[in-house]
C-alpha cells in the first residue's frame, strides 16, 4: 500500500520547530488558529476548517485568501471541536499515517479528546502520533518500534482496564510479559538504552509516551 500522511495542526500550543516534521509529500490540515500558524510562516494549508472563533475577522480573511479550501461552521451549533472536525477531514482522505500537532495545552479536556481521537485513528486501520514540544504520543494493540526522537522518558500507560503480555526490548527496565492495569504506575519513566527500543504487547490497548520536561 502506497503510504498517504497527512499532518493536521491544531489550535494548541504550536511551535516553528514543527514545520520542520513536514515531507514534502504531506497532506496539510490545519484546525483553526494553527491554520494562522501556517500562514504567518510561510506554510499554505491544503484544508484549513474549523468555527476560527480564536482569529480576528481579519486573520480569517487571511486564512481564507492563503488556503486552498477552508471549511467552516457555525461556533455555537457544531457538535465536534475544531480538532476533530480537521480529523474527520483527514478520514475522507483515507490516508495510512495521520501526525496531529499542537493538539495539546492547557485544557485538560481537549488534550484528552485528542489523546482518544488517536484511539479512533486505530480502529480505522490509521497509524496516528501524537506531537507537542514535551511529548510524543503513539498507540499499540500489537508490537511497536520506538526510536529516540530527542525525549528523555518513555512510559506506558493503558487505556483498556488492563494491557497483558507487556515485553520491552531495548529499555533501560526491560518487562517480560508483564500486565499493567488502569491506575497502576509500573510503566512509567522508562528509558531507552539506545538509539531505538521495542514494545509489544498481546492484549489490550496501550498509549506509548515519549517525553521531556
Amino acid at each position: 500500500m502506497t503510504k498517504k500522511r497527512i499532518v493536521i495542526f491544531t489550535g494548541g500550543n504550536l511551535s516553528p520547530q514543527f514545520l520542520q516534521e513536514i515531507g514534502k509529500d504531506d497532506i496539510i490540515i490545519a484546525a483553526d488558529r494553527g491554520a494562522l500558524f501556517l500562514i504567518e510562516n510561510g506554510i499554505q494549508p491544503h484544508i484549513a476548517v474549523g468555527d476560527f472563533d480564536s482569529i480576528t475577522e481579519q486573520e480569517l480573511e487571511r486564512v481564507r485568501d492563503n488556503s486552498e479550501r477552508i471549511i467552516t461552521c457555525d461556533p455555537v451549533l457544531k457538535d465536534l471541536t475544531d480538532t476533530e472536525m480537521a480529523f474527520e477531514t483527514a478520514l475522507d482522505l483515507e490516508p495510512t499515517d495521520i501526525l496531529m500537532l499542537g493538539a495539546t495545552g492547557t485544557r485538560m479536556d481537549h488534550t484528552l479528546a485528542n489523546v482518544h481521537i488517536m484511539v479512533r485513528a486505530m480502529q480505522h486501520h490509521i497509524s496516528c502520533t501524537l506531537q507537542d514540544e514535551h511529548n510524543y504520543m503513539m498507540l499499540t494493540t500489537s508490537e511497536a518500534f520506538v526510536e529516540d526522537r530527542g525525549y528523555e522518558y518513555i512510559s506506558l500507560l493503558p487505556l483498556t482496564n488492563e494491557v497483558t503480555g507487556i515485553t520491552l526490548e531495548g529499555f533501560m527496565y526491560p518487562l517480560d510479559q508483564a500486565t499493567i492495569r488502569m491506575g497502576q504506575s509500573l510503566g512509567i519513566s522508562n528509558k531507552l538504552l539506545g538509539k531505538s527500543g521495542t514494545v509489544s504487547i498481546d492484549s489490550g490497548l496501550l498509549l506509548i509516551i515519549q517525553s521531556k520536561d
